[in-house]
């Protein structure tokens, strides 16, 4: 029906198509991207389209201290994150136009009042151009060169000051980079070897394991005792090989949540636990955003929905696959962290089960991935350093695209802070006033049941009476991520 080359290729597209404000700057900044693409298979089955309805990208998390009160700041502003908010925004629209009866091309009436389900035939997909950060990119290392999607914060960022415990982590860290180092000198060197005897047999190295040396036509017969010191030489250059691609694993620079177990922060291999929540790090000081990989492993037991739509759905909605552009990758690593870590959960609410999507890998990179900035990269740019700015488009009819930096609207000056102007058309409080939009347009006959003869004002209130979402995020709590972090209620009182 698809392949995962044509999806990728499909959210590039849709990239290269949006304007220039808040893209990376080409040769010096890189971003990651990601997209939710709507897929309708014809009556016949005969032809899937496929559609990018919303798309995000982004590297930066706010800390703690800068959260806000009244919804209007961006918290989370990696670009899984703002392509699944701005696929609510989609979402959101689509149920308008259902309700109003203006013909909706994602829902269709459920069985239950007041209540809608996705039409047959329409399933939605998540691209992502990079391994998401958390537990899913804690991987092998097989090359020194490959990127990080949550680069890790400098030693010299997280010890100000530095203990003698986190000294000696610090140590270790460099420890195991040494140790890494000097196989690689060791291989390289091995290689020029190899190069120069290439260049001495014209460019065909020759290695003669046969018991007849004088089978072989392009080189005379070696000793015996050369041909065991090549088989040594090669054996241990295949060891040193081996050894370097189970030397290390791709760090993340998410950390454990607190209160639960932490990373050894030893060499190598044992440098991170796995299966563990993650929160994101941020500017210098902790942030409450879970990692990507463990809010799409979310996504696949309450949907990706939200609360506040989940009022109006018959079931929740479930990415049906995930796609990887090409990078960095470990379909095992992808498997623990959005999928094993879940399966397990039951006694979910009707409407909710765990939903496990498929997991693929482009062979096509995004062109401002970060090893392609590195690769593209000229003197006299400055240095590499990902891209300030978040951009999200989603397929809506007014003001599709939007773009932030530090938690607002790009470019706003400090003067329209706090007010309407400075707001992400995704972040909490806009999104609630779209669904507040949604509610007026809806007659009273036809409300869901969970919105009947409630005296409701906050985003709060709307959310706690969601009771499926609440039941089914207490089961998934209870029962798999019991560390997952709360937001502070007062954070959530806005009107």
């Amino acid at each position: 029906m698809w392949t995962a080359d044509e999806i990728s290729q499909l959210c590039y597209q849709r990239f290269s198509e949006l304007p220039k404000r808040g893209k990376p700057e080409p040769g010096r900044e890189w971003t990651l991207l990601a997209a939710v693409v709507k897929c309708s298979v014809s009556r016949n089955q005969e032809k899937v389209e496929k559609e990018v309805v919303s798309l995000g990208t982004g590297t930066k998390c706010i800390g703690h201290s800068a959260m806000s009160s009244k919804g209007d700041v961006l918290n989370d502003s990696h670009a899984e994150v703002i392509a699944r908010r701005g696929c609510i925004r989609y979402l959101t629209e689509q149920l308008r136009m259902a309700v109003c009866g203006q013909g909706s091309t994602v829902f269709c009436q459920g069985e239950e009042r007041g209540k809608w389900k996705v039409q047959s035939g329409v399933s939605f997909l998540f691209f992502t151009s990079h391994t998401p950060c958390g537990d899913a990119s804690i991987i092998p290392m097989m090359t020194d060169s490959q990127s990080q999607p949550c680069p890790p914060i400098r030693s010299e960022e997280i010890i100000p000051n530095g203990t003698d415990e986190k000294a000696e982590r610090v140590n270790l860290k460099r420890s195991a980079e040494t140790q890494t180092d000097g196989i690689n000198k060791r291989l390289r060197l091995e290689e020029q070897e190899k190069s120069e005897d290439e260049l001495k047999c014209g460019g065909n190295l020759v290695v003669n394991l046969t018991d007849n040396p004088a089978q072989t036509p392009t080189e005379s017969p070696r000793p015996e005792g050369e041909n065991a010191l090549t088989n040594m030489v090669l054996k241990q250059r295949d060891n040193a090989l081996t050894q370097q691609a189970l030397q290390d694993i791709h760090r993340t620079g998410a950390k454990c949540v607190p209160g639960g177990p932490e990373d050894p922060l030893q060499p190598g291999l044992r440098y991170h636990s796995t299966g563990l929540l993650r929160v994101k790090p941020g500017r210098g000081e902790p942030t409450l955003s879970l990692s990507c990989s463990d809010k799409l492993a979310r996504w696949a037991v309450l949907g990706f929905q939200g609360a506040l739509l989940s009022h109006y759905l018959q079931g929740a909605v479930y990415f049906s696959a995930i796609v990887v552009g090409r990078c960095p990758y470990s379909h095992q690593a992808m498997q623990r962290a959005l999928i094993t870590r879940c399966s397990e959960v039951t006694a979910l609410p009707a409407g909710f089960t765990v939903q496990p999507p498929e997991l693929l890998q482009s062979s096509l990179e995004f062109a401002h991935s970060q090893a392609q900035t590195e690769h593209n990269h000229q003197p006299g740019q400055g240095r590499v350093s990902p891209c300030g700015a978040a951009i999200s488009w989603c397929a809506v009819l007014d003001q599709p695209l939007d773009v932030t930096a530090n938690g607002y609207k790009h470019g706003v000056t400090k003067k329209a802070l706090g007010t309407s102007k400075a707001r992400s058309l995704i972040c909490k409080v806009e999104l609630f006033h779209s669904f507040l939009s949604l509610l007026a347009v809806t007659d009273k006959s036809h409300l869901p049941e969970s919105l009947r003869g409630k005296e409701l004002q906050t985003y709060w209130d709307y959310k706690q009476v969601a009771q499926s979402y609440q039941q089914a995020s207490l089961q998934l709590r209870s029962q798999a991520f019991p560390l997952w972090l709360r937001s502070d209620r007062g954070l959530l009182q806005f009107h």
